[in-house]
């Protein structure tokens, strides 16, 4: 059957405004994609029309905002535009647009500033972040302040994947970093984006950082990406080489997954990943995304009737698969 009225936390948005900021600085086949994707506010509308969805939470994808290292001053200003976008059209459409704000990182700063201002004057759902943000991946020290304020104010974070990124002393001696593409003829998308989110949630755990903000609801894409498989490997091999007071078993890692975390449906979980998934959470944490456009619409076809059948086969209940459809969503919000 057609499930009307999904919620899809996990789609996307162009501005003409970001769409030429990344066009100018090297962002016109972001992540190795053949292009940026046309975006619309009709062509959105539409798209929901078709694939039955009564509500969207936008997100801007990776690059993210920060795009120029070192101007302070353009990302800023690039992270208010595209939350004033997002803020103006779910004001507009609020039975049919949310939207997840974003934030200018690694700029601690401005980031703070986003937040203070996103909370006061705006109305996200919550707070949209990338794995990393140049190098700097989520659970470094130096984001502290930031991860400190998104737990004070209970804030829900939505990670999203990008382009893997390596640090390193460069010549002159200063911090340096460059974007990694292991095999060219491959689009970061297509496995990159799943172990640069396991790296993150790594991190974020073993830096102590999920154990330190307790109050953040974080949204996972894509599963969990290529945590699930790898889940005891970190854990074990954690509690014989890293000498730490934190709890990494797996039942404790486990157990925080299931109160504090949920992952959405994004991309290719069926027939397969799903079920690895599924050995760390139950079906309450699990959310409907498309990600749309960088997914076209056609292939979001595709992919439903891929998670109708996967879902019918897992879950007896339509109760159980309603509520992945949309339910949880609604308990999010």
């Amino acid at each position: 059957m057609a499930h009307e009225g999904k919620v899809d936390v996990h789609s996307h948005f162009l501005p003409p405004s970001y769409r030429q900021a990344c066009l100018d600085n090297g962002h016109g086949k972001p992540d190795g994609m053949p292009a940026l994707p046309e975006w619309s506010e009709e062509a959105h509308l539409l798209f929901m029309k078709n694939a039955s969805i009564s509500k969207s939470i936008i997100s801007i994808s990776s690059p993210g905002v920060h795009l120029i290292p070192g101007d302070k001053e353009f990302n800023r200003n690039l992270a208010k535009q595209c939350n004033d976008f997002a803020n103006d059209l779910s004001g507009r459409h609020p039975d049919r647009f949310d939207f997840w704000a974003s934030l200018p990182l690694p700029d601690v700063e401005s980031s703070l500033a986003e937040i203070a201002r996103a909370i006061s004057e705006l109305h996200p759902v919550g707070f949209s972040i990338e794995t990393n943000h140049h190098g700097t991946y989520l659970g470094d020290s130096s984001l502290d302040a930031v991860f400190n304020e998104l737990n004070r104010i209970k804030a829900k974070v939505f990670i999203h994947p990008t382009t893997p990124c390596c640090r390193y002393i460069g010549e002159n001696g200063n911090d340096s970093c460059t974007a990694v593409t292991f095999l060219d003829k491959f689009p970061n998308p297509m496995f990159e984006f799943m172990f640069d989110t396991a790296r993150a949630l790594i991190n974020l755990f073993s830096s102590g950082t999920i154990a330190r903000c307790p109050n953040i609801t974080f949204v996972i894409p894509h599963a969990a990406g290529a945590l699930p498989p790898i889940l005891q490997r970190f854990s074990s091999i954690s509690s014989i080489l890293m000498c730490s007071e934190l709890d990494l078993s797996s039942k404790a890692l486990k157990d925080t997954f299931k109160k504090q975390f949920l992952f959405d449906l994004a991309g290719f979980p069926f027939p397969d990943q799903i079920h690895g998934l599924l050995r760390i959470v139950g079906p309450d944490r699990l959310l409907y995304g498309s990600d749309y456009p960088f997914t076209p619409a056609q292939g979001v076809k595709m992919l439903a009737e891929e998670m109708r059948g996967g879902l019918e086969e897992i879950f007896e209940h339509e109760v159980v698969r309603e509520g992945i459809y949309s339910g949880n969503a609604k308990k999010m919000l």
